[in-house]
C-alpha cells in the first residue's frame, strides 16, 4: 500500500456546489457561496470581519498594507516559517527580524521578542506552527506596551484555539490558508480575519482593487471609484463553492484528523520513552486541530536515513521549512536577533508523517515501519 504524505479530502458535495455556482451564473468573487463562507468564519471565530482571499499569502499581503508597512520598517517573526510570512512584508520594503523558536512547540519564543524591538518595529507576526497556539497573552501584552500591531499567521490554525479563543482572532489581524495541504481546503485559497474595527472598511477597499465597490453594493455610496491602494485579492466563486462543502464538515474533518493524530501519539510513546524520538508537545491552554504529526529525531543524518527507509516501504514522510534567516533571500532582506540555535537544530531533526483522512488502513504500516527503522 503506497502512502503519500498528503491526499486532499473531499466531502462529496464540492462538485454539486460548483455546479450550483455555474447555474446561478455568478463565477467572479463575492457571490452567494463567498457570503456563506464569510458568515461561517465570522460565526465560528467571532472575528469582526472575514474576507476570503485567493491564498493565505494574499491575506498576509493585505495585512501588510493595512498595517501601513513602509520601507525600512521592521517586522518581528520566527525564522521557522513559510516564505510568505516574510515576503508579504518584504514586498512593502520592510525588514523581517527573525527570532528563535521555543524548543517545545516550535513557535516563536515570546521571551525573545522584546529584545528584538527597535524604534523601527511596526508589527509582530506569530506563526501558530502545526495548529498549536503561540503564547498570545504574552505577545499581546508586549505589543500593547510598545504600540505594535499583531498579525497572526494562522495558516495552519483553523479550528484550533488558545485559551478558548480561535487562532487568528487574538491579534489585530489574522490569516488562514485553505491550500490543499491544510485541514479545510479549496485547492488554493485563504482568508483575512479583521479583528480590529479600525481596519474593516479599508480591508474591503484593499481587497477590491482599492475601490469602494463593497460600499456601493450595500447602497452606502451612489457609485464606486478608486479611493486607495489595493489589488485583486478575491477568489472566484468556484473556489468558494468548493470551500463551502468543506466548511460544512469542518467539525467532522477535525474529529477524524484528531483520531489519526492520537493514534500516532499513543503508538509512538514507547519510542519516545526509549529515547529514539520526541513527540509533539501541546500546552494545556491550547486545543490543536491535528494539522500535522511530526517527530523530532536525534540528528539530520538519522532523519535522512529514516526518510529513505520509509520510502523503501512506499511511505512518504517529509521534512519542513528551511529556516528563513539562513536562506539566500533571508540574508538579503532580513536579519536575525540573538542565537538561532533551536531553529537551526530542530529544523534539521523534524520529520512530518503522513496524516490525511482515508489513510487509516495504512496507519499501522507507518507506525510499524518507524519502529523497524530503530531496530
Amino acid at each position: 500500500m503506497k502512502i503519500p504524505f498528503n491526499k486532499p479530502y473531499m466531502t462529496g458535495r464540492e462538485l454539486w456546489y460548483i455546479a450550483q455556482a455555474h447555474t446561478m451564473g455568478h463565477l467572479s468573487g463575492d457571490g452567494s457561496f463567498t457570503k456563506k463562507c464569510h458568515a461561517w468564519l465570522e460565526q465560528k471565530t467571532g472575528t469582526r470581519k472575514a474576507l476570503l482571499t485567493h491564498s493565505c499569502t494574499a491575506a498576509l499581503e493585505m495585512a501588510a498594507i493595512l498595517a501601513d508597512i513602509q520601507p525600512g520598517d521592521e517586522v518581528i517573526m520566527p525564522s521557522y516559517t513559510f516564505v510568505s510570512t516574510a515576503n508579504a512584508f518584504v514586498l512593502r520594503g520592510a525588514v523581517p527580524v527573525f527570532v528563535d523558536i521555543r524548543p517545545d512547540t516550535l513557535n516563536i519564543d515570546e521571551t525573545l521578542i522584546e529584545a528584538a524591538i527597535t524604534p523601527r518595529t511596526k508589527a509582530i507576526v506569530p506563526v501558530h506552527y502545526a495548529g498549536v497556539g503561540c503564547e498570545m497573552d504574552a505577545i499581546m501584552e508586549i505589543a500593547e506596551r510598545h504600540d505594535l500591531l499583531v498579525i497572526e499567521d494562522a495558516a495552519q490554525g483553523i479550528m484550533s484555539t488558545y485559551k478558548g479563543r480561535p487562532l487568528g482572532t487574538i491579534g489585530h489581524l489574522g490569516a488562514y490558508s485553505f491550500h490543499e495541504t491544510k485541514n479545510i481546503i479549496s485547492g488554493e485559497g485563504g482568508a483575512l480575519l479583521v479583528n480590529d474595527m479600525r481596519f474593516v472598511e479599508r480591508a474591503e477597499i484593499i481587497r477590491e482593487k482599492g475601490t469602494n465597490r463593497s460600499q456601493f453594493f450595500r447602497g452606502q455610496v451612489d457609485k464606486y471609484t478608486w479611493v486607495d491602494a489595493g489589488s485583486s485579492y478575491l477568489p472566484g466563486e468556484v473556489i468558494a463553492a468548493f470551500l463551502w462543502a468543506q466548511m460544512e464538515e469542518a467539525e467532522e474533518i477535525t474529529h477524524k484528523r484528531l483520531a489519526i493524530w492520537d493514534r500516532y501519539h499513543e503508538a509512538l510513546a514507547p519510542m519516545e520513552a526509549s529515547g529514539n524520538l520526541r513527540r509533539p508537545i501541546i500546552p494545556a491552554e491550547c486545543r490543536h486541530n491535528a494539522h500535522m504529526y511530526y517527530v523530532l529525531l536525534e540528528s539530520l543524518e538519522q532523519r535522512t536515513e529514516t526518510i529513505v527507509r520509509l520510502k523503501e516501504q512506499e511511505i512518504y514522510a517529509v521534512f519542513h521549512y528551511v529556516p528563513l534567516h539562513s536562506s539566500p533571500a533571508g540574508l538579503r532582506y532580513g536579519r536575525a536577533v540573538g542565537d538561532m540555535h533551536n531553529t537551526s537544530e530542530l529544523s534539521d531533526r523534524l520529520l512530518r508523517l503522513p496524516l490525511w483522512i482515508g489513510m487509516e488502513p495504512g496507519l499501522d504500516k507507518v507506525i510499524d515501519s518507524i519502529g523497524l527503522a530503530y531496530h
